[in-house]
């Protein structure tokens, strides 16, 4: 019976296959991974992997890690995975990540990745959180590494994207608080994003971590603009 019922998912898989064939998750065409080659190496040209360090003071994290510059081909994926239910586009920049050795490097001296919260109201109309899908990922592959999603946004703010840098940062004052209880005193946390712009609402989330007792912050975006 455990052979036949075998027998009967291999079939099933090899019929999704030829049902549902695997096509490049940017540009369709078939494939047999998730990209094809002419866009994977589209891409990893134009990544430029920086870190920067952060001033103590008004900031409350130590370093920024960020993968593209918001431009182009960057920023239409970028769009298209957060706002036209294309949600599927987390393999794409979970697996530029994870493929990346110096990356994979530095979050190994990690020991939480959280992803920024979004309101469930937000969370509802588009059916997933962009960055939350990305951090689930992502922490599969690196060992040690723990998934804690334990802050909640409370205000269902305007979007930070239709303001200027001043009434950004006052958008996202008392809009995050943290939603349990968990041991993250003394420990050093990924706080992962999708754009980061100015910088507000990861400085107001890593500003309650802090309080809350963290270590040391790193900032992980798919792009800068």
């Amino acid at each position: 019976m455990k052979e036949f019922r075998r027998a009967l998912i291999f079939l099933w898989h090899e019929l999704e296959k030829l049902i549902f064939p695997q096509c490049c998750l940017i540009c369709g065409k078939l494939v047999p991974t998730i990209w094809c080659e002419e866009c994977k190496k589209r891409l990893q040209e134009r990544a430029i992997l920086k870190i920067e360090r952060k001033e103590q003071g008004e900031c409350y994290f130590e370093k920024h890690l960020y993968l593209f510059l918001y431009r182009n081909e960057i920023r239409k994926l970028l769009l298209d995975y957060k706002f036209n239910d294309k949600s599927y586009l987390y393999q794409i920049f979970s697996e530029i990540i994870i493929k990346n050795e110096k990356i994979c490097g530095i979050l190994k001296k990690y020991d939480i990745m959280m992803p920024v919260p979004i309101h469930p109201k937000r969370k509802r109309q588009r059916g997933y959180n962009q960055s939350a899908l990305m951090a689930k990922e992502i922490v599969k592959q690196i060992e040690k590494l723990e998934y804690q999603e334990i802050l909640e946004k409370v205000k269902d703010t305007v979007p930070q994207s239709s303001l200027k840098k001043e009434q950004r940062r006052k958008n996202v004052q008392k809009v995050y608080k943290m939603k349990k209880k968990a041991k993250i005193e003394q420990k050093n946390v990924i706080l992962l994003d999708d754009i980061y712009t100015t910088g507000s609402t990861v400085n107001a989330i890593a500003k309650i971590l802090k309080e809350h007792g963290v270590n040391e912050i790193l900032v992980l975006t798919i792009a800068k603009d």
